[in-house]
């Protein structure tokens, strides 16, 4: 496993973590997500990425009974959680970036999780409601408490995060250290262009999510799947409008005929297609089966293959490569 630092920060990533959306606590049994930690954590993972609203909040007691379990060294690994949504909210002050949430949602994670603190802290999506400098403040103010050790975004947009930065910067705070976008082959505008001038300017991270397109990019929708697949999933059905298409599809059948003739599969091209991109901190992979857990931890395997030749090739298949804009 090789690790990248987080942007601009000294923090080590594992290049490839592990993630419990969907399936901790929902869709797979708590031994297998033993099991998928364990596999994880001996092949050198060592971010483990969560959210108060996984499963609504049992995603998070899945991990934590995990980790206390076994004992792994505390130093040895970085454990995350996001705010926004509420772990199964049912009133307003369950939910959003205002402090009582931010802090009591941090509390509740801490428990959940078992652990003293949060390595790494994410405001899940933006919150219309709550001016800005109040999130920023409330982040400040539980890395302070020891509470948190970062603090970042999750598919905020590039004038969100500066926002935030311009604030942190004139009230001497501290500012976001990491985003977690969606990225990956069909997915690339806010990687690979909104941000472009932000990995320069302040040094961003990028943990993304959704390297395989939630399964779509493993080609196993190709013929009518089953209606357990992940999306067919009730929660995920804004996910499978945008990716169920035709052209997808095609996309997809081609691909995979590209990587049967590097002689890989296409789930390990294209988790290694990811990490190809500089400025990904680490690539969140999730399971819910062993083997395609031990399988994708090996897609470093293939980024050697990833010549120019062999990118562009990718490019043509795809032709979604993003416009920069002219400065």
């Amino acid at each position: 496993m090789e690790y990248r630092r987080m942007g601009k920060t000294g923090l080590p990533l594992s290049e490839l973590s592990f993630g419990s959306w969907i399936t901790f606590g929902n869709q797979i049994e708590n031994n297998t997500s033993e099991r998928l930690m364990d596999i994880a954590y001996e092949a050198g993972v060592n971010f483990f990425d969560n959210a108060e609203v996984y499963a609504a909040g049992r995603s998070e007691i899945v991990m934590g009974e995990i980790l206390a379990k076994r004992n792994w060294s505390r130093d040895s690994y970085i454990l995350s959680s996001k705010v926004f949504f509420g772990a199964g909210a049912t009133v307003p002050t369950q939910k959003g970036l205002h402090r009582k949430h931010i802090i009591e949602a941090c509390n509740q994670a801490l428990k959940r999780l078992q652990t003293e603190y949060l390595d790494l802290y994410f405001c899940h999506r933006p919150d219309k409601q709550t001016p800005i400098d109040e999130t920023v403040w409330s982040m400040h103010q539980l890395i302070m408490q020891g509470k948190i050790l970062y603090w970042g975004t999750s598919e905020w947009s590039a004038q969100e995060i500066m926002e935030a930065h311009m604030f942190a910067k004139a009230n001497h705070l501290i500012g976001p250290a990491m985003e977690q976008p969606q990225y990956n082959m069909l997915v690339r505008e806010k990687v690979e262009v909104e941000y472009s001038q932000i990995y320069k300017t302040v040094g961003l991270g990028t943990t993304i999510w959704s390297p395989l397109a939630s399964g779509f990019l493993t080609g196993k929708y190709a013929n009518n799947p089953e209606a357990a697949s992940r999306l067919k999933r009730e929660e995920l059905g804004w996910l499978a409008e945008r990716l169920l298409q035709d052209r997808n599809h095609q996309i997809v059948g081609d691909l995979k005929n590209f990587a049967n003739d590097l002689g890989i599969s296409l789930p390990k091209l294209a988790i290694a297609w990811c990490l190809k991109n500089p400025n990904v901190s680490t690539v969140i992979l999730g399971a819910t089966k062993e083997e395609q857990l031990k399988e994708t931890l090996t897609a470093t395997e293939v980024l050697p293959m990833l010549t120019d030749e062999v990118i562009q090739k990718i490019e043509e298949i795809l032709g979604n490569k993003p416009v920069h804009p002219q400065y």
